[in-house]
């Protein structure tokens, strides 16, 4: 026999009986119900069959070319002493010439003094060294002319674009963004090139190492 069979059995007949009953049977099926709620409550959210776990962001990918954030610089002085320029830690180094050239995979820092009578500027710069480069440098294609100003005082700024050194694997060139500073003071000029692929965000790095130049 059920709880609820057991239970009618013993109430008292008439009508006293009848309601009590009833009370009784209500107060039965709250509790019934009351505790299918909570069952249901207990087993938590059923997994979402068919869904992949979030994937992690990808890596940031760079341009070619770029300097890292986290470059060490550090001080090169010229064999005449006439001046100090700090060169990013680790390139390579080279002399071609009356030039020593700091070299990293895409990225190259050139520095060249010559005897220069005058500081220059922008008007002899045009008359005089964008000739000469348009002739020297295969692929020439002109940029702007411009006067900056740095820790060791006014300079000149050509920017232009140039191929690229060939790939050593694949032969292949780019095309390469150049800005050349020339320095000067009393009778000596510095010519400082940058040149790297274009594209690249060297903005910092480069300004860090203009800005460097210290005269002796």
């Amino acid at each position: 026999m059920s709880t609820v069979q057991t239970m009618t059995t013993r109430i008292l007949p008439g009508r006293a009986g009848t309601a009590r009953l009833r009370r009784m049977l209500t107060a039965i099926s709250a509790a019934l119900l009351l505790a299918g709620v909570v069952t249901g409550c207990g087993g938590g959210p059923t997994p979402t069959a068919g869904l992949s776990p979030p994937s992690s962001p990808a890596p940031e990918s760079n341009p070619a070319g770029d300097i890292p954030d986290n470059q060490a610089y550090v001080p090169y002085t010229s064999p005449q002493g006439w001046y100090t320029v700090s060169v990013p830690e680790g390139w390579s180094r080279a002399v071609r010439g009356p030039a020593v050239v700091f070299t990293d995979k895409l990225n190259t820092v050139t520095l060249e003094t010559r005897p220069q009578p005058a500081a220059p500027d922008v008007a002899s710069a045009r008359a005089q060294e964008l000739p000469a480069l348009q002739a020297s440098v295969p692929g020439y294609q002109p940029g702007q002319v411009t006067m900056v100003t740095r820790a060791a005082g006014p300079a000149v700024l050509i920017t232009y674009g140039a191929p690229s050194p060939p790939d050593p694997v694949t032969g292949k060139t780019t095309t390469d963004a150049v800005e050349r500073y020339e320095f000067w003071k009393a009778g000596q000029e510095l010519i400082l090139t940058l040149s790297g692929p274009q594209g690249a965000d060297n903005a910092d790095p480069w300004h860090r190492i203009t800005d460097s130049v210290r005269w002796q």
